[in-house]
């Protein structure tokens, strides 16, 4: 039996002292995430005392309100909070109200960036988390250059880092045009494009077990491994994001990002070493070779879906067309499964099988990679009543985070019956801790002046080239087209049946009941 986690702690050193700006303060996505993995960052001591974290917004908001507004998201977002650890995290904070563009903000961030340098003795280091919507990324960068708190190529010492929020563009020519929009006032060394799925223990994991384990290594290939399932399966409806939603559609939303993240990670090729550029390389090269989703050889390579009205968990649902924000026809997507190929050596007809959706009947994402059956084996008699099962291998990634292992073993008795056992590392059983939440990971990282777990400017523009025609395809589409093409599932479900006819029709089936 596997005991407990014995072996050394595993922590970077403290960061380095800094500063952290944040544009969108006053928005869901900092109380949510940012300000609970920071306070978290500095209750483990991961960051220095010569901090300070500046909020930057349109509300009307003094040092002391916006200590509240902070104070509050601790309170709901960080689950044991010991006496007096808020206070000195709350000093730290300040606020600065102002339009995003006007040069009168920037003159007064200036300033107080400044002060606030001095006071807590940061050398002048600061970070830039533009939390806003999208279409502020361009003009926060731009005002930051001309107002002097950004220079290019201020990597070290002191540092200007900027981390810009997700989603990066909309198709291939936003995403080109933003690229080219900051890289006029920053280098690449500068520029931190967040997707926080990298930020999971359990996705950096992949990396781990394939190139630290050589017993894998000789069949993770074409010959032994019949085909690779992803899935991202959400409770969740799509909430307050609804008007957003409507807009972007869950291909944008999950496959041009989280999900063909994880297809790298299970498909790379192994980097001479960790490095970031070596590392972020290596994925573009799968992402060079998947196969384009809108080639005629892949018929029915994607399916589409969207939530009725429904039950989750004993809850009722409404239909997302009732959702507040949505257009009563709309035909924008909550499911989606596809398949896709990687035309290279190692995967040549190796379909990989994603599937996403929100409203669905539980809250689970994993990766299994199912290899293929044994191809003769001498438990004839027994194998007519119970089918040998391939052995599949599943890296679960949330909520339940370690990896598994099924595989054929003997049933304890007299007679050789052969039945499937599945062997499970389940990381917080083991290692005995509750793993580091995702941003806090990243935001670490990003002090540390470490790019691995962040996009590169030609992974984000070759992942827009590969999703870019299949969103477009759909959107001129008419609507009588969409009609017939857009299935329709209640919530609660597995989703449409359509999904379960695109892997069946292969010979296989989804991993999940």
């Amino acid at each position: 039996m596997i005991g407990k986690y014995s072996g050394p702690v595993c922590e970077f050193e403290t960061a380095g002292p800094c500063g952290i700006v944040i544009f969108g303060a006053s928005g869901d996505l900092t109380s949510r995430k940012l300000i609970p993995s920071l306070f978290e960052l500095y209750v483990r001591r991961r960051i220095p005392d010569n901090f300070f974290i500046l909020g930057v917004a349109r509300s009307a908001m003094d040092h002391d309100a916006f200590r509240e507004r902070v104070e509050k998201a601790i309170d709901l977002g960080v689950k044991a909070i010991k006496p007096g650890q808020k206070q000195g995290f709350l000093r730290r904070c300040y606020y600065l109200s102002g339009q995003y563009n006007s040069d009168e903000t920037y003159k007064n961030l200036k300033n107080l960036t400044t002060d606030l340098s001095e006071k807590y003795r940061t050398l002048s280091n600061v970070i830039f988390n533009i939390a806003t919507p999208p279409a502020l990324y361009k003009v926060i960068v731009e005002k930051l250059s001309i107002n002097g708190l950004v220079e290019k190529g201020k990597t070290e010492s002191p540092f200007q880092r900027v981390i810009v929020e997700k989603p990066f563009g909309t198709d291939l020519d936003s995403a080109v045009d933003l690229n080219q929009s900051l890289l006029k006032y920053l280098a690449e060394e500068q520029i931190y494009r967040i997707d926080h799925y990298l930020g999971k223990d359990t996705v950096q994991n992949i990396l781990a077990f394939r190139f630290a384990n050589l017993i894998f290594e000789n069949v993770w290939n074409r010959n032994y491994i019949d085909h690779v399932q992803i899935t991202v399966s959400e409770a969740v409806t799509v909430e307050h994001r609804a008007g957003y939603f409507d807009q972007a559609g869950l291909v944008r939303d999950m496959l041009q990002n989280h999900m063909l993240q994880l297809v790298t990670l299970v498909a790379m090729e192994a980097p001479a070493k960790f490095d970031a550029e070596l590392i972020r390389d290596e994925k573009v090269k799968v992402m060079r070779a998947i196969r384009p989703f809108t080639d005629v050889s892949q018929p029915s390579a994607i399916i589409r879906g969207q939530y009725k009205e429904g039950e989750i968990n004993g809850r009722k649902v409404k239909a997302y067309r009732q959702e507040p924000g949505v257009k009563t026809n709309s035909s924008m997507e909550t499911f989606f499964a596809a398949k896709l190929f990687i035309d290279n050596s190692r995967w040549e007809g190796v379909p990989f099988y994603l599937r996403a959706g929100k409203a669905l009947k539980e809250k689970k994402t994993q990766i299994a990679v199912v290899f293929k059956e044994v191809p003769h084996s001498m438990f004839v008699d027994d194998i007519k009543e119970n089918p040998l099962e391939p052995n599949v291998l599943i890296f679960g990634i949330q909520p339940q985070q370690g990896v598994f292992l099924k595989y054929q073993a003997k049933v304890p008795g007299s007679k050789m019956c052969i039945y499937p056992l599945n062997m499970n590392l389940n990381y917080a059983d083991y290692y005995g801790v509750e793993l580091s939440d995702d941003y806090e990971t990243l935001l670490l990282d990003c002090m540390m002046g470490d790019q691995t777990l962040f996009w590169s400017k030609k992974g984000i523009e070759f992942s827009w080239n590969l999703i870019t025609p299949l969103l477009k395809e759909w959107e001129k589409s008419n609507y009588d087209n969409k009609k017939v093409k857009l299935y329709f599932y209640e919530a609660g479900s597995r989703g449409p049946v359509e999904a379960d006819e695109l892997i069946e029709q292969d010979g296989r089936k989804w991993m999940l009941s």
